[in-house]
């Protein structure tokens, strides 16, 4: 097991439409202790975005060594910056057993801009290597609810060839109970310390994590 040298950097894709929802409202204390740690994070809010659907024209497997996708929106940055990380973190609440639509439209894109295996000339992985892990939100009982998305991150990530880290995930148990409790803040935080472990020890071979608050 080697030690990184330098700050693991993480790139957070949210998929909430709400600034201080649920999600949000989490993520302060989950990039706050990625950042104490010293890791340098990123955060995209992909509903302030613009992020078109996939047309699968496959131009994109014309380009080996770039993302090539002739859509001319906001993702051409966000593949850059998924690119340079170190990590992916998907934040995201459960909208009816999956993601919402804008995170759906990027993992769209970027399994076909990443992933070069679609043209004549099979060619690379372009995040390679690379770890993800899922921060869901969702108001249904955590495996009943998040269950579906991450089998299907789990089935992504193995196509891709990216390392999967894990998954923290919090209930809401309804409009008329807060949402924020210290047992969630503090989930969310050692979710934070124990992912960050992983990215400096570069550990790619332990259980996926799992943190769930219901």
């Amino acid at each position: 097991m080697h030690t990184s040298s330098t700050a693991p950097r993480v790139c957070i894709l949210t998929g909430s439409p709400r600034k201080n929802g649920n999600t949000a409202s989490l993520l302060r204390t989950f990039n706050e202790t990625l950042e104490q740690n010293g890791a340098a994070v990123e955060l995209i809010r992909l509903h302030e975005l613009t992020v078109k659907p996939c047309n699968a024209c496959r131009t994109c497997q014309n380009v080996p060594d770039g993302f090539g996708c002739p859509v001319d929106d906001d993702m051409q940055s966000v593949f850059l910056s998924v690119r340079a990380a170190d990590c992916l973190v998907l934040a995201c609440p459960i909208y009816s057993w999956y993601c919402t639509a804008p995170m759906k439209a990027a993992l769209d894109r970027l399994v076909y801009g990443m992933n070069k295996y679609y043209g004549k000339i099979q060619g690379l992985s372009l995040w390679e290597g690379k770890t993800a892990a899922l921060f869901l939100t969702c108001g249904y009982r955590v495996e009943h609810a998040a269950g579906p998305f991450r089998t299907g991150m789990i089935n992504y990530c193995r196509h891709s060839k990216l390392h999967y880290a894990g998954m923290f995930a919090a209930r809401d148990k309804g409009y008329a109970v807060p949402f924020m409790t210290e047992e969630k803040a503090a989930g969310a935080a050692d979710f934070a310390r124990r992912l960050h472990n992983r990215l400096i020890t570069r550990d790619t071979d332990g259980e996926p994590l799992s943190v769930s608050v219901e």
